[in-house]
């Protein structure tokens, strides 16, 4: 009996690699069928799971080495090596505000960013196609203004959780906020107590890839009625002597327990915003 079911087993795995054959006989991918789902590589063959189900696909294509070098791909290689540029050029920046990203940030914040910093890039008007780059897009009065107002969070957009005005001082970094009620100007996350206020303040070279980054005072406030004038500021400015100034101001929430704050760990409440670059 063991052997029959086990001839009857391997019958089964034999009509569905079968029939995946004969789905590729006529398309790169097909979806994998019966009650055996596989996961992973087998010769030319790789069998995954995604949101659509299990599925199969070969392995095809063409070789990096025709790209790399076949004059049909040019414009393959100018658009890889421009993404490439992008790519680094959101990472030096979440790089640069990561201690504030890590409780304020969405999952899409690394494309949306690299897409930004695209936009900057087709601002260089000096370099070739293939050869533009984001800091040249930097230099621009208009490419400063793509990264002006971008929210790392995009649940939690800095106009729509502060309804209070506030100034910049970009010499020395100086955020005042008058008059600020909580209560009323807050949008505040459910459940919260408390709320903590800082900026950030980086110069970033996207050139060299070289930046500095300090962070302000931290303003601690219950969710209240009270009023009070917001003050924040940096013990000094950056030293470093090239890049461009970007500006951040975060507003973070939180639940008090027993005399104890704790964030609130789904952060989605939590905002964090470009409000200048200069």
């Amino acid at each position: 009996m063991k052997h029959f079911a086990y001839m009857e087993y391997c019958g089964k795995i034999t009509n569905i690699f079968d029939s995946l054959f004969n789905n590729l006989k006529s398309s790169r991918m097909a979806r994998q069928g019966g009650l055996l789902k596989v996961v992973g590589k087998l010769e030319d063959l790789s069998f995954y799971k995604s949101k659509d189900g299990y599925l199969v696909r070969t392995k095809g294509g063409v070789s990096g080495d025709r790209i790399a070098n076949d004059a049909t791909f040019q414009r393959t290689r100018e658009n890889g090596a421009e993404f490439g540029m992008s790519a680094g050029a959101g990472k030096l920046l979440r790089t640069a505000f990561r201690n504030l990203m890590m409780t304020a940030s969405d999952g899409l914040v690394t494309s949306r960013l690299t897409k930004l910093m695209t936009d900057v890039k087709n601002l260089d008007a000096a370099n070739a196609r293939g050869e533009r780059h984001v800091h040249e897009g930097f230099d621009l009065p208009e490419g400063k203004a793509v990264l002006k107002g971008f929210n790392f969070n995009v649940k939690a957009v800095l106009s729509g959780i502060l309804y209070k005005a506030y100034t910049l001082n970009t010499s020395s970094g100086a955020i005042d906020i008058k008059g600020l009620i909580p209560m009323m100007d807050i949008s505040y996350a459910p459940g919260s107590t408390h709320m903590s206020v800082k900026a950030g303040w980086s110069k970033v070279d996207f050139s060299s890839g070289e930046f500095e980054t300090l962070i302000s005072n931290t303003v601690n406030l219950p969710i209240n009625n009270a009023t009070t004038d917001v003050g924040l500021t940096f013990a000094s400015t950056p030293a470093l002597a090239t890049g461009i100034n970007v500006f951040v101001l975060e507003i973070e929430f939180f639940q008090e327990v027993n005399g104890v704050q704790y964030s609130l760990k789904n952060g989605g409440y939590n905002s964090l915003a470009v409000i200048e670059v200069v």
